[in-house]
């Protein structure tokens, strides 16, 4: 009887985003023979970097700050400083200040590295803010392994998730009301819990909030020296030194077209999912991808600058990363956008990277992006709303705009599919697609497919540019083939 015959790679990855280049790294340093299909012509999905504005403006087109990358138990392990050939590695650089936010002209609140110079700005809600962040700040490598790692607890969890504690599955609205007495600090700590990007009532962005602030006060929030981009080169660069393979400019449409595989790994969100793998997938978990629901969206403003941001408050002009609004605003906006409808005055997050890295502009000028939440897929024009949230925190804003280029949440899916509907995190992020993500399971990243796995951040532990989806799926591959 003949044999089958031997597949033509060990495994192929579809996608070549952060998760899917980390899944990919793993996979070859186990000793697989990898492949990895990319749609676009450049590696990197969220991580791709391009002069969008004008010639010498170097801008990011998904992610910036890389808190998340610095502190996850992937990357660390991959150690991207570290190039191979003894090329220059990945940089990652530092701002003065991690995060200002700017209530209104004459009041803002700084979190700085050190927890005491951020308490000691934020008067009698200073003690508090020490109290709930000390212990993980000075333990983020425990803190991001239990929140991070899905696969198993670290020896060290059952100790950090003690000092996350009861709080951290709280709604933020709930810290902000009970802990904070003064709006600084209830502020501050609104805009981090809304990363989650869930309305601030939900069970669990109290944790977003404390994991952030604990990563900010543990190991900054940095960016990487000439873009994100630079993130994804080195990814790339390790996956090749290893003898892996990448082809970009190759988009993957049925499973069909795959050559064969003894591991299929999919960095795509279930809508993409189940358009390539058809009717390959039991009909009871496409009915669970069918079912998966996608969180707000986001509207992106990117602008090249004739120089630094006028802030009113001088303090904010050494934070790589504003957020703007009062804290009513930050949880009115949140809500009011997962419910489909949009606020004329919305919370903005803003990132200038040139304060850490003036690379990335020519010299004097600088760049900034900045985004609002909105309904999925919203086909209404924030810029006004945007600039209106700068200009009235940074009187003369739009007197140093040399350029700007405008990504509603349909231009964010054209060039990265993964953003459906303008929702950057693979998927609503509540307590239910939290638990199942995107199913309930001991392995969420198999699907009943033999050999097909699932490694985008519609997995577990979801978004944020940490790798971690990729590296646990690839484990977890890693762990059928024994």
């Amino acid at each position: 009887m003949a044999s089958a015959p031997a597949p033509e790679v060990d495994a192929v990855v579809v996608g070549s985003g952060p998760n899917g280049l980390v899944a990919a790294v793993t996979l070859v340093e186990a000793g697989l023979r990898v492949l990895v299909l990319e749609a676009a012509e450049q590696p990197g999905g969220g991580l791709r970097s391009e002069q969008l504005t004008l010639p010498g403006f170097v801008h990011d087109l998904g992610a910036t700050v890389h808190a998340l990358g610095l502190a996850s138990p992937a990357m660390r392990a991959l150690d991207l400083q570290r190039a191979p050939d003894g090329h220059s590695g990945l940089e990652l650089v530092h701002p003065p200040t991690p995060l200002g936010h700017a209530i209104d002209a004459n009041r803002s609140a700084i979190l700085h590295r050190s927890i005491g110079d951020t308490a000691a700005g934020l008067g009698r809600d200073g003690r508090a803010w020490r109290r709930m962040l000390a212990h993980l700040s000075a333990n983020w490598p425990g803190l991001a392994a239990s929140v991070l790692d899905a696969t198993h607890l670290p020896p060290h969890a059952p100790r950090e998730l003690f000092a996350f504690g009861v709080r951290g599955l709280w709604p933020a609205s709930l810290v902000t009301r009970t802990v904070f007495r003064d709006e600084p600090a209830r502020a501050l700590f609104a805009g981090l819990a809304a990363h989650a990007a869930v309305p601030l009532g939900q069970p669990l962005t109290a944790g977003i909030g404390l994991m952030l602030g604990g990563l900010a006060h543990g190991v900054g929030w940095p960016v990487a020296r000439g873009g994100s981009q630079s993130v994804a080169d080195a990814l790339v660069a390790r996956l090749l030194s290893l003898g892996g393979e990448l082809r970009t400019g190759h988009r993957v449409t049925s499973l069909a077209e795959l050559p064969s595989a003894r591991i299929v790994m999919l960095d795509l969100t279930p809508r993409q999912v189940r358009a390539i793998a058809g009717d390959a997938l039991p009909a009871r978990y496409a009915r669970r991808l069918d079912r998966w629901r996608y969180g707000a969206g986001v509207f992106k403003v990117d602008w090249a600058l004739d120089g630094p941001v006028p802030w009113a408050d001088p303090a904010l002009a050494s934070a790589g990363t504003v957020h703007i609004g009062t804290s009513e605003q930050v949880a009115r906006s949140e809500r009011e956008a997962a419910r489909g409808r949009h606020v004329g005055d919305p919370w903005v997050l803003a990132v200038q990277a040139t304060v850490a890295d003036p690379t990335r502009a020519p010299a004097g000028k600088h760049t900034l992006w900045a985004y609002c939440r909105v309904p999925n897929g919203s086909t209404v024009d924030a810029l006004p709303a945007i600039e209106a949230q700068l200009e009235r925190v940074a009187p003369g804003f739009r007197e140093r705009v040399l350029g700007r280029y405008v990504s509603s949440p349909a231009t964010l899916e054209a060039w990265n599919a993964n953003l459906v509907g303008g929702d950057i995190g693979g998927g609503a992020t509540d307590w239910r697609q939290l638990a199942a993500r995107p199913s309930l399971s001991l392995t969420p990243w198999a699907t009943p497919v033999p050999g097909l796995f699932l490694c985008s951040s519609s997995t577990l532990p979801g978004g944020g540019v940490h790798g971690m989806s990729g590296y646990n799926a690839a484990r977890a591959a890693l762990a059928r083939l024994n």
